[in-house]
Order: structure tokens, then sequence, then C-alpha cells
């Protein structure tokens, strides 16, 4: 299971002022626990920061690289942000976060991702707004997919995210997505499925229990990938006793060692 860590993101109002006052011990130990706790990237967004993102970023990388050589999800809105922090990026291959089927991100993210060889998130959304349905997201998701292989991009650097959105605004959000999973992976199965896991109980009471549900019901359908909190570890027990349950831990070793290393909360 490929791992984002989400900790670091200036959404996150328990993290934001770390990023205002450049704590870089705050910011640190903040990616060196994501990477102990089985992160595989670490996700990096400074985007709240409208006036002076792309510093942050850039700060926020350096910091982090002193400390990991982790892999970075690179998180913005902007290209120009996304740009600056490719320039800073010496941690290996990064995944972009995110490309989109609008038009005018499509084409101002694509070549970023050609010239540096990144993973790319490819956010099932378009011109036509958020889509509702399975097969609008479907739709797009292979539309993505076509358009970024026949530019060079691998399948296997593409990870599609069905777009996650709160059960609480509509009862059929996450059954769309899990369908939406389910389709693009039987299709295409080197292609990659990764979404923000926790996006599915914003607004809702006892978010974990909804999200350790709904981690479960999508690595059924084929998700291999998740921007999550790592350092939730009633949720990463779910997630190695998910991967041992789908064949996906040869004879669970990696579950025992995570129980035999006192990881998993039972």
């Amino acid at each position: 299971m490929i791992i984002i860590g989400e900790k670091i993101n200036s959404t996150l109002k328990a993290i934001r002022p770390a990023m205002e006052s450049r704590d870089k011990a705050a910011i640190q130990d903040l990616a060196r626990r994501q990477v102990e706790a089985g992160a595989t990237f670490i996700d990096v967004n400074a985007g709240m920061f409208y006036d002076n993102e792309i510093e942050i970023l850039e700060w926020l990388i350096d910091s982090i690289q002193e400390i990991t050589t982790a892999p970075l999800a690179i998180d913005s809105p902007n290209a120009r942000a996304m740009l600056a922090g490719l320039k800073a990026n010496r941690n290996g291959k990064p995944i972009l976060n995110s490309i989109t089927g609008e038009k005018e991100r499509f084409e101002s993210v694509l070549p970023l991702v050609l010239e540096y060889g990144t993973g790319v998130i490819g956010l099932c959304m378009d011109d036509r707004g958020m889509p509702e349905t399975t097969a609008e997201r479907v739709e797009i998701a292979e539309t993505l997919i076509r358009n970024l292989t026949r530019e060079g991009v691998a399948p296997g650097d593409i990870y599609i995210d069905p777009m996650i959105r709160p059960i609480g605004t509509g009862s059929h959000y996450g059954i769309v997505a899990i369908e939406t999973m389910r389709a693009v992976k039987a299709a295409h199965p080197d292609v990659h499925i990764a979404c923000g896991l926790s996006n599915v109980s914003f607004g809702i009471p006892a978010r974990k229990v909804i999200n350790q549900a709904f981690l479960i019901a999508a690595m059924t359908c084929g998700m291999d990938g998740a921007i999550l909190d790592p350092l939730d570890r009633k949720l990463m027990t779910f997630l190695y006793a998910g991967e041992a349950l789908l064949g996906l831990d040869e004879f669970c070793m990696n579950y025992i060692e995570k129980f035999q290393e006192g990881l998993l909360e039972v």
C-alpha cells in the first residue's frame, strides 16, 4: 500500500502555526514520525499561504529533506509553486498532487510531470465541475489516463483519485467513489488508485470509524494508495489487516512483524 502522509498540510489548523513561525523542529518531528509510522511519501502543502506559498513550500521541503530521504508529494493548486517544489526536491521521484481534466490545470501541470519525470495524482474532475455519478468519474479517469499515457507518462506513474466527497453531504458519495475505484482498476490494473481518505467523513461524528471502514471497502475495490494520517495507529492496524486479508501480504509476514513490534492497536 502506498501511504502518503497527510500531516504537513497548511489546511490543518494544528500544524499551520508551525509553518507561520518557521518552527523547523516541529515540521521535522512530524515528518520523521510519519516515516517511522509507515509513510511511503510525505505530502507537503503550503497552499493556504496565498501571498507567500512558494517561499513556505521551499522552506518546508528543505527542512524535511534535512532529516529524511522519503520522497515527497508536492501538493498545490498552483503550478508555479509545484515547479518551485520540484526545483527544491532532492529526495528522489516525487508525486505531484494534482492534475485534473480541467483544460487549464491539465496544460499547466503536464509539462512539469514530463520534464521532471514525476508521478501524478489525477483527480476525477473536469471543466464541467464535480461529477455526481460513477459513470461521470470513470469517464474523466479514462480521459486522464488516455491523455497522460499518450504524452508518455507510464501507467504506473498515474494515481487516479476518484474524488472523495463527504457522505454527510450526499449518502451516495461513498459507493460512487468505491464503484469508480473498482471500474478504473479493472480496466487499468497498472494504474494506481489513491485518494484523500478522510474527506469521506468530513462533518460527521466519530470520523475515525468511518475512515477505517472506508479504507477496507476501498482496498477491496482496488485502492492501492491513500493520503492518510499514518500516526493514526488504529487506521494503520486496519490497513495491515486489510493487506493480509486481500492476499497482499505473503503469509501475513508484514502483519505479524507489525504485531511483534507492538505497532498494532488491538
